[in-house]
């Protein structure tokens, strides 16, 4: 595999990083880079870090980086997953509320610690913040029940206080979105399933429209519903096929709608990429607040509550069926 370092890899322009990607002889992993400035964002990290993770120690070939910005790939931890020496000497100053560096999520207990960091970064009041925190925690939660991804999946996130944005990015190499939804639905391709799991109610463990009382398919509907409020960009890349979000323009009367249907939201699509063995999302949050905003958190708080509720009252039916 081959993967170049540009000198930017924004979602707005991230097609160019995900073109640049060679999935070919899936042994190894050769890392190119420019020599100036570089910025990524964390998806590039987080797909890198995957990666390196499916690979033996020793197969992974990294140039020295020489830009500034180098300390940025060292401080969020991409060469201890690489295995490679950074030749860096940085002093690390505390991350809370400001980044949390590549973490690999194995399971529920590392969930837990990721999500515990990544709330302080939200800077929202907590009626706010457990809304964004419930789409993250059920966004990685899918992964380890779904992915079948031997090595759970990657995550890392990065605050900007001038602009009041969070970015956040999540790789896994395992099946894939559209192997994942084959055993209740039928998919056309990678670019069919991708916008199948943007639709509220789907999911892989049923074929039941609404879900079930363990998985309601909406975490995916909920991401994107954020991004399209706060006007912001969203990337979903399975397979040979990428999903991006575009900024939404607003109607003449500042109005908007939040569709179920992913094709009727302003995007792009591309159904021949470079065939990635998983799902890697990427998605900026805008966090200043508005009218908009707090009723989709509100909607997404009503969500929460009422599948924790069914989840209770499933888990004591199951519990009296064998009393």
């Amino acid at each position: 595999m081959k993967i170049h370092l540009p000198n930017g890899a924004f979602l707005g322009n991230i097609d160019q990083f995900l073109n640049g990607f060679d999935p070919s002889e899936p042994d190894k992993l050769d890392i190119t880079a420019v020599e100036n400035w570089m910025w990524l964002h964390p998806v590039a990290l987080s797909m890198i870090a995957s990666l390196a993770l499916t690979l033996e120690k020793g197969r992974v070939t990294c140039p020295k980086i020489k830009a500034r910005s180098g300390h940025y790939l060292e401080r969020m931890g991409l060469f201890k997953f690489l295995g490679v020496e950074s030749g860096m000497d940085i002093t690390e100053h505390d991350s809370s509320g400001r980044f949390i560096p590549l973490t690999q999520i194995r399971n529920s207990e590392d969930l837990t610690r990721f999500i515990t960091e990544m709330v302080p970064m939200l800077h929202l009041e907590p009626r706010q913040a457990e809304p964004i925190r419930y789409i993250i925690s059920e966004l990685a939660r899918n992964v380890l029940e779904h992915s079948r991804s031997d090595n759970g999946a990657i995550l890392c996130a990065q605050y900007f206080e001038k602009s009041n944005i969070i970015r956040l990015g999540i790789a896994d190499t395992g099946i894939g979105i559209r192997a994942s939804l084959s055993r209740s639905h039928r998919t056309n391709d990678d670019l069919d399933a991708i916008k199948l799991s943007l639709t509220p109610g789907v999911t892989g463990t049923t074929s039941r429209e609404g879900g079930t009382a363990l998985n309601a398919g909406a975490g995916l509907f909920f991401i994107k519903s954020i991004a399209v409020t706060k006007h912001n960009f969203f990337v979903i890349y399975s397979g040979n096929a990428m999903y991006k979000l575009l900024k939404r323009k607003d109607e003449n009367d500042g109005s908007f709608t939040l569709n179920a249907n992913a094709n009727l939201d302003r995007h792009s699509e591309k159904a021949n990429m470079p065939q990635w063995h998983g799902t890697v999302i990427g998605i900026d949050i805008s966090l200043d607040s508005t009218d908009e905003f707090n009723a989709l958190l509100d909607l997404i708080r009503d969500t929460y509550g009422k599948a924790i509720r069914e989840r209770k009252e499933n888990r004591y039916k199951r519990v009296a069926k064998f009393e």
